[in-house]
């Protein structure tokens, strides 16, 4: 997995710019949490779509980006959470052991 790591409110106005070329993935990741990590391990192993971009946030270490990311894509926080960026807009979003490749392929068709 090519994780592009997000640690600044700043590349959020890249990834919404991105998504209109293709689809930006943006996975909420807690360091502290055992499903969290189970869930990213589950994600890394499925393989990556090309067609995605995939950016990791730290959220314990850049939780000012957490917060960014609720007011910016009208979400709840939730962890782990992984939200589909599509055109400046949050198209998909699932948390905990919702999360799979093939859900998050099918919402960027």
């Amino acid at each position: 997995m090519n994780w592009i790591t997000l640690q600044s409110e700043a590349q959020l106005d890249e990834i919404k710019e991105r998504s209109s070329s293709r689809p930006q993935l943006i996975f909420k990741h807690s360091t502290r949490c055992s499903t969290s990590s189970l869930v990213k391990g589950r994600l890394e192993r499925a393989g990556q779509p090309e067609a995605i971009d995939f950016y990791y946030l730290d959220l314990i270490s850049h939780r000012p980006v957490s917060n960014k990311i609720v007011e910016t894509f009208f979400v709840e926080h939730e962890s782990p959470q992984v939200l589909l960026i599509r055109n400046g807009e949050c198209v998909y979003d699932e948390s905990h052991m919702g999360i799979t490749m093939n859900d998050i392929v099918e919402a960027a068709a």
